[in-house]
């Protein structure tokens, strides 16, 4: 599979006119080697060109991880001494002739660490941003990638449906959040976990992007939960808005307008459909019930190996989904200082239409 992948990589750096592309630990690594490296303070970069079996620098620790390549490809071992580490990075330049060619970088993720050694291995090189030639490697999804990332939300339901019942008012937002980290892990989330629950209630809820605070849980709160598990390295991203105890008549009224926004978009997606027909069929219901100035981003983002990645569910974006493609509807309404409501799920594009890979229950439900 990861020769394959291989493949797809060196016929699209031929593509978009590059002689080589440089990949350090991440998602992209991961996907062509079928192999996890650590971002750490010793520099891993992989070289690939169209033409040549690929070079990867390595500490020599990681040395036995090069048996679990599928596909043939030359180490450059450097010790624990710095001041040897760019000897290996000139060795790899000069084996695959690289100095004065196109080297495309992943600006998102390469640091500046790594590019200082490559780039005092060919000073005379350019580094073309390679977004566009690394951009449709993982964007289609394969069965076994859909199988698990069906897995990781699975995971991440049944660890929150174990936590609910400890839910109890007086309880503080971090104290929730790390008891569902527990359960993610005890029901078999991989150990690094997609991203950290944003657990937040009552005007913290107001906040899309609210990290757990002290605060305590209050009757009349609604309580956002936005949480995910990862399997194999494959993620889900979740958010359901539970009730704190009763709430008023609003609370209510918004949670509705939530959960009937994002039907509109699950059922919006589907093969040949621009990204921003589902960001406007979510946006449409929300601005129909006159909260359309509360709704203050985009309807969904691509999930995959990573949290945020292609394609993403915005009102300008014209890129035509297909089969494969695996994104999230998570439209919401928030009130600033008094409340807030989310509700999102996980689909990925099918030949007719979009399987939605979440079911947990949309509905408001009671806490505490």
């Amino acid at each position: 599979m990861t020769s394959a992948r291989l493949k797809n990589l060196t016929a699209s750096l031929t593509t978009f006119g590059l002689d080589a592309v440089v990949l350090n630990p991440g998602p992209t690594l991961t996907y062509l080697a079928g192999v996890q490296f650590h971002l750490m303070e010793r520099p891993i970069v992989l070289f690939v060109t169209p033409d040549q079996d690929p070079v990867l620098v390595l500490p020599e620790l990681e040395l036995p991880k090069m048996d679990l390549f599928s596909y043939k490809i030359q180490a450059i071992p450097y010790g624990e001494n710095p001041s040897e580490w760019g000897d290996a990075f000139r060795k790899a330049v000069q084996i695959l002739g690289l100095d004065g060619k196109r080297i495309g970088v992943e600006p998102r993720q390469l640091r500046l660490l790594e590019f200082n050694y490559v780039k005092a291995g060919a000073p005379e090189a350019d580094y073309p941003d390679a977004s566009n030639a690394l951009a449709g490697l993982r964007l289609k999804k394969d069965k076994a990638e859909i199988d698990m990332m069906r897995r990781a939300v699975k995971i991440a339901q049944d660890a929150l449906e174990a936590t609910i019942p400890l839910i109890k008012i007086g309880m503080t937002e971090r104290e929730l959040s790390s008891e569902l980290i527990i359960q993610l892990f005890k029901h078999g989330s991989d150990s690094e976990i997609p991203f950290a629950p944003i657990v937040s209630a009552g005007p913290n809820a107001a906040n899309p992007h609210a990290s757990p605070t002290e605060r305590k849980l209050q009757a009349g709160d609604l309580l956002v939960v936005d949480w995910g598990a990862a399997y194999n390295g494959y993620i889900s991203d979740l958010t359901r808005t539970f009730a704190v105890g009763e709430v008023d008549d609003e609370c209510k009224a918004i949670h509705k307008i939530v959960q009937e926004a994002n039907a509109a978009g699950r059922a919006a997606g589907k093969p040949g459909v621009p990204c921003a027909d589902v960001d406007i069929a979510t946006r449409d219901v929300i601005e129909k019930s006159g909260y359309g100035k509360y709704f203050t981003h985009r309807t969904g983002h691509g999930i995959g190996m990573e949290g945020h990645e292609d394609p993403y569910m915005r009102n300008d974006n014209m890129q035509l989904l297909e089969p494969g493609m695996a994104y999230t509807v998570e439209p919401g309404i928030y009130l600033t200082n008094r409340n807030g409501v989310r509700i999102e799920d996980n689909v990925v594009v099918t030949e007719t239409g979009v399987e939605v890979l979440s079911d947990m229950p949309r509905e408001i439900r009671m806490v505490g």
